[in-house]
């Protein structure tokens, strides 16, 4: 399954952060994909393997 997404891209995950934000943006991408939460704006980085497993769609 694969995903379209970019730098800059608005995505879903399959489980929502703690704040209750489940909307995130890419700021970056490559081998590991550093992700922030649109809501509080904490960022999470993972590799890009563990990313396609828990992303659920690409909103923008």
């Amino acid at each position: 399954m694969s995903k379209e997404y970019k730098l800059g891209s608005k995505v879903i995950m399959k489980k929502s952060h703690p704040c209750g934000g489940n909307e995130w943006e890419i700021t970056r991408t490559g081998v590991d994909i550093k992700i922030q939460c649109i809501k509080c704006g904490r960022s999470v980085m993972m590799n890009k393997i563990d990313f396609d497993k828990r992303i659920k769609k690409v909103v923008e």
